[in-house]
C-alpha cells in the first residue's frame, strides 16, 4: 500500500504489541520500523533492566528522551515507543508536533497475560505484577490519549487484526494520504 502519511508512532502500555504490530504495519507501508527500546540499547550496548539497575528509572527516561527527540525527527517511519513514553513532556510534544501517534489501548488483565513469563520487564519484577500494571495504566491511560491521534483497543486480538484496525483507521482519519 501506498501512502503519503508523515511518521506513525505507536505509544502504550508494555504488553499491547507495539512492536510486534508496528513491525507489521511498517511492512505493510514499505517503511522502516524503529523500536525505540531497542535504539536504547543499540545505542548505550546495555539492556534496558541493566540500564535500570545501573542510573535507575530517571536514567532510563532521560536517555528515553534524548532518543525520542532523534526519532520523532526521522521520515517515513513506523516507530514503537517504550510504555513510559510518555510521562515525560518533551515526549509528549515530539510525538504531538512529529507525526501520527496511534495508541494501542489493552487493559491489565491483556497486559498481564502477555507479559507474564518476561523477564526483561523491571517494573513488573514485583510480587504483584497487576498492581504495578493497574497503577501504570490509571496514571498513563490519560496521557496516552492525550497524544493519540488513533486510539486500537487491542483486546485479544491477533497482531494482524490489529493491523487491520489501525489501517481503517488510517484510512478514515487520513484518506488524503492513503492510496490502496
Amino acid at each position: 500500500m501506498q501512502s503519503t502519511l508523515p511518521s506513525l508512532f505507536i505509544v502504550g502500555p508494555m504488553g499491547a504489541g507495539k512492536t510486534t504490530v508496528g513491525k507489521l504495519l511498517a511492512k505493510h507501508l514499505g517503511r522502516d520500523f524503529i523500536d525505540s527500546d531497542h535504539y536504547i540499547c543499540e545505542q548505550t550496548g546495555a539492556d534496558i533492566p541493566w540500564i535500570f539497575e545501573k542510573e535507575g528509572e530517571t536514567g532510563f527516561r532521560e536517555r528515553e528522551a534524548r532518543a525520542i527527540a532523534e526519532l520523532t525527527a526521522l521520515p517515513n517511519v513506523v516507530l514503537a515507543t517504550g510504555g513510559g513514553v510518555v510521562m515525560q513532556p518533551q515526549n509528549r510534544d515530539n510525538l504531538t508536533k512529529q507525526g501520527i501517534t496511534i495508541y494501542l489501548r489493552a487493559n491489565v488483565d491483556v497486559q498481564l497475560k502477555r507479559t507474564a513469563k518476561d523477564k526483561s520487564r523491571p517494573l513488573l519484577n514485583t510480587p504483584n505484577p497487576r498492581a504495578v500494571l493497574q497503577s501504570l495504566f490509571d496514571v498513563r491511560d490519560p496521557l496516552y490519549r492525550e497524544v493519540a491521534d488513533i486510539v486500537v483497543e487491542t483486546g485479544d486480538g491477533y497482531p494482524r487484526y490489529m493491523l487491520k484496525k489501525i489501517i481503517e483507521a488510517l484510512k478514515q482519519h487520513y484518506p488524503e494520504h492513503m492510496k490502496s
